[in-house]
């Protein structure tokens, strides 16, 4: 029985060892120095480069343009730090102060009647307050559209046969797991919020140095990834499989 198992643990390592060596690039289309498809290229492709003999992109491209890009990378420094306040308090309020949504909700409209009643009792009229349904109708549109599109992408990427692309959106969600037994929903948005709000424009100051630091640590992945391969470990089960 424990012969058994073992030759039926062997084989099924050496099947995932053909599937990973199967959706792995071959050595010449994953260089790091070489020109098109190398690491280099690609990774240049990733972070705004244009490849070879291309023109560099803009982070302001890269994030779409428009309201949305100029928030994200302070080119208005009032709306952006009014942005980032509004998201810190409430978190402060949810996550530090223990307040729940029910009672600042509460509270909101407890104070916002009293101002209507104060405003009634001087004034002979008081304003209707009303929010466009337009609004309304537009954001669960915009919210539709986001979600159909990542649902297509999960939905492609499961689809795909791109072993290499599953595993790193699987890899993404464990990831996401176990931070999210750390700290809770609310936490784990706050802190990608902050980092939508941060990482962008510190990318932008300091393009060079981060590109430079990437491509590093691109270069010895490729080496550890060559030094496999010398030894090996990734072409062995397409040996036993020839053989």
């Amino acid at each position: 029985m424990a012969e058994r198992s073992e030759n039926a643990a062997g084989d099924m390592m050496s099947n995932i060892m053909d599937a990973i060596a199967d959706n792995l690039p071959s050595k010449k289309s994953v260089s790091f120095d070489d020109g098109e498809g190398s690491i280099s290229d690609q990774a240049r492709r990733l972070f705004g480069g244009g490849g070879q003999g291309g023109k560099k992109k803009s982070v302001h491209h890269v994030l779409g343009g428009g309201k949305s890009a100029d928030v994200l990378l302070w080119r208005n420094k009032k709306i952006s730090s009014s942005v980032l306040g509004v998201a810190t308090l409430a978190w402060v309020f949810f996550e530090w102060l223990d307040y729940h949504l029910l009672t600042i909700a509460s509270f909101a409209l407890v104070l916002g009647m009293a101002v209507q009643f104060a405003w009634s009792a001087l004034a002979s009229s008081v304003p209707r307050v009303e929010l466009p349904e337009e609004m309304f109708a537009e954001a669960g549109r915009a919210a539709g559209a986001q979600v159909n599109r990542a649902l297509r992408a999960l939905q492609d990427i499961s689809c795909g046969r791109d072993l290499r692309r599953f595993l790193i959106v699987i890899a993404v969600f464990f990831a996401a797991a176990v931070v999210g037994s750390f700290c809770n929903l609310l936490t784990v948005i706050y802190i990608g919020f902050v980092c939508a709000h941060t990482l962008p424009v510190l990318y932008e100051k300091y393009q060079d140095q981060v590109d430079e630091f990437l491509y590093n640590m691109l270069g010895l992945l490729q080496n550890q990834y060559q030094k496999l391969g010398s030894k090996g470990v990734l072409s062995k089960g397409k040996l036993r499989k020839s053989d």
